[in-house]
């Protein structure tokens, strides 16, 4: 094997963190949310390293060789050392879009010079010849040195010299035990590391960090079918007609008020209600069943209004501080004009006739899946990219993709990639209820957001179990989105479970997850019938007819859901995923957990939550004060964000009873006191 063209750095730099795959894919942040960076820089020997992260929002790709990347726009800023050769530092993104790191590590000679000097004056050891080197490195350093350096850094190094010269140490020595080198850095290692000779370095690739809007890591949806209308209003509702149901959801603190598809719905094999195969001739169908001779998924349906109409909705959203999300199925039914104008976009029998979709033994006849693998698959890449691109034209930014999972990955990495070039700003929530792999694929490859299995996790340790995982070994680049209910999906837990479960299950989704969503008016108002015993489906599903909703119900949650999300908005900790910890509990029925924000802002949460809908519990729980801030042993009051309750506690283990008929739940605010 030949020699390398020069000498190879001593300096070792590997795991590196955030890091997806390998930086295959990018880690995920926000807008202004610091981003932690470490890895561990380490050399052979006991000479000592030094360490920089650099950062920078990415160029963008450029269009000819003149327009290359020139390596400019990296910000650098030292890495501390925490202990065991790892390194960290922090920073925050202040733009939307692709940004880059990378770690460099290098020997760092003046540091191991003035540490040495210090371990020998501790020991009692002369130093004058190390005086001497100490010149020598200081003044290569300031031949070296470019010229535009801080006059304070030049003047630094010109007086250390002058003292060493004199053999006064007392600018070499710091405070402290000098054997620990994990101290705290001071004026004197700022200037070094910022002026020491480098060279040779080691330097990660650059790794990738997509940040994105606040929104696509701590937000609330509510979710309503604008055909159905609020009492007293009847008939089918329109776009017109939703702006008037914006301000009682903005009173209840949601961030983004989500539509199923608004586009024109199909005759041909059109379902019935309560998912008749037989529909009768008022029946509306599915708003899933895309496509009439009105148009496709670029069209809106006549009675819903214009795409005007969708404009001004979105724009009345935001006038209220909130964002209008847009359901996009990718389905055709047997009436979408896709079908006549690109036949070959669709899967064929032998005999010629489009294969509809199928489940077994479901059979959705009103449905034709589009072939990923098609002849002319570019042509229908580009047609589905348009698609985003319409209703962002429109005013969207927000989207639900409905059943992600079953169109082919290589897709929405181009799509979701290509879109947001131009619109860093738009989130996509994935509705993938499927295998785990392929839910964390669908986040790696660009989706902002998923749908998860908190709505089947219902003991605690299932719920513990659930989002340890979620909050550790995925949390650089999938995003819970949890939601109690769906259209599709009434769990026998809000069956069976009275208000307390709905109660109780609100507040896991919302404290729990960052972002959370609930299915509005049946959650709201406690829809809880199935369509037959043994079914998640509801009886009478807006899915397939209209409904009238009665907001006035006598135990509405919009009271309750108004108070979660005031307390998420006004507890920082609640916006963050990666904090989340458990603590034990003395009940099988008792779930315990605790947050703080990652940037200091704020008090720690802590939630207690009975989840037995049925019966009282007293619960002592185990907290491990240390991760929310406190001393062993430390008294701490608890300020309840839903109600008026105030315990004064201290140390590990407290004892509290949980009624679901009164309180299934506190979510507290903790405050240290003193004795």
């Amino acid at each position: 094997m030949p020699l390398p063209d020069t000498r190879l750095s001593r300096a070792v730099v590997e795991v590196v963190a955030p890091l997806v795959d390998g930086g295959a894919f990018a880690a995920k942040a926000t807008i202004d949310e610091p981003v932690t960076v470490c890895a561990d820089v380490f050399a052979e020997g006991h000479d000592l390293v030094a360490a920089a992260l650099r950062c920078r929002r990415r160029p963008a790709a450029a269009a000819t060789p003149d327009d290359a990347d020139d390596g400019s726009g990296w910000s650098e800023q030292p890495m501390r050392a925490v202990g065991n050769d790892c390194h960290e530092a922090t920073f925050v993104p202040d733009v939307l879009g692709t940004w880059e790191f990378e770690v460099v590590g290098w020997i760092d000679r003046l540091g191991t010079w003035r540490h040495h000097v210090e371990v020998k004056i501790d020991a009692g050891v002369d130093v004058a010849v190390d005086l001497q080197v100490g010149i020598a490195l200081v003044d290569a350093t300031l031949v070296r040195t470019d010229t535009a350096a801080q006059a304070d850094d030049m003047d630094a190094l010109r007086e250390l010299r002058r003292q060493l010269a004199d053999g006064d140490t007392s600018a070499v020595l710091r405070a402290g035990d000098v054997a620990d080198e994990s101290h705290e850095p001071d004026e004197l290692d700022g200037c070094l590391w910022r002026c020491g000779r480098r060279e040779p370095t080691a330097t990660s690739p650059p790794y990738r960090v997509e940040v994105d809007p606040v929104l696509a890591r701590c937000s609330a949806w509510y979710e309503f079918f604008p055909r159905s209308t609020i009492a007293p209003a009847t008939g089918h509702g329109t776009l017109v007609g939703a702006q008037e149901r914006l301000d009682h959801i903005a009173a209840m603190g949601f961030d983004v008020v989500y539509l199923p598809p608004v586009h024109p719905i199909g005759v041909t094999e059109r379902k019935g209600r309560n998912n008749s195969v037989t529909a009768a001739p008022d029946d509306v169908g599915s708003p899933w069943g895309i496509g009439a001779p009105e148009g496709g998924h670029r069209a809106v349906h006549p009675g819903l209004g214009t795409v005007d109409d969708v404009r001004a909705l979105a724009d009345a959203c935001r006038a209220r501080r909130m964002e209008l999300a847009l359901d996009i199925a990718f389905n055709c039914t047997p009436d979408h004009p896709w079908v006549t104008e690109h036949p070959d976009w669709f899967v064929h029998r032998p005999d010629g006739t489009i294969q509809y979709a199928e489940n077994p033994p479901k059979k959705y006849q009103d449905i034709y899946p589009l072939d990923f693998e098609s002849d002319d698959w570019a042509g229908l890449w580009t047609a589905l990219g348009d698609v985003f691109r319409f209703w962002i034209d429109a005013g969207v930014t927000i989207f639900r993709v409905d059943n992600p999972h079953t169109k082919a990955f290589a897709f929405w990495e181009w799509v979701i990639a290509d879109v947001r070039t131009d619109h860093p700003e738009v989130i996509f929530l994935a509705e993938a209820f499927t295998r785990p792999r392929v839910m964390e694929r669908l986040g790696k490859i660009g989706f902002n957001q998923s749908y998860t299995y908190f709505t089947w996790r219902q003991s605690s340790w299932e719920l513990r179990e659930y989002f340890e995982d979620l909050s550790t070994r995925t949390v650089d680049y999938f995003r819970p989105n949890a939601w109690p209910n769906t259209p599709d999906i009434l769990t026998e837990q809000l069956q069976t479970g009275g208000r307390s479960m709905f109660v109780i299950r609100a507040i896991l989704a919302a404290t729990l997850s960052p972002s959370w969503g609930v299915y509005g008016p049946a959650f709201e108002l406690l829809e809880h019938l199935p369509m037959r015993p043994g079914s998640e489906e509801y009886l009478d599903s807006e899915k397939y007819q209209l409904r009238q909703w009665h907001p006035d119900h006598p135990e509405s949650l919009a009271p309750l859901l108004a108070s979660l999300n005031a307390a998420r908005r006004a507890n920082a900790a609640l916006g963050h995923l990666r904090t989340l910890q458990f603590h034990n509990t003395d009940s099988p029925a008792g779930l315990c957990y605790s947050k703080t924000d990652p940037a200091g802002q704020g008090d720690p949460i802590l939630v207690v939550v009975n989840i037995d809908a049925h019966e009282r519990h007293r619960v002592t729980v185990d907290i491990d004060v240390a991760t929310i801030g406190l001393e062993y042993g430390a008294s701490y009051e608890l300020i309840d964000q839903l109600g008026d309750t105030r315990l004064e506690w201290q140390g590990s283990h407290n004892t509290i009873e949980l009624d679901p008929l009164v309180n299934p739940a506190h979510v507290f605010r903790v405050k240290a006191t003193t004795r």
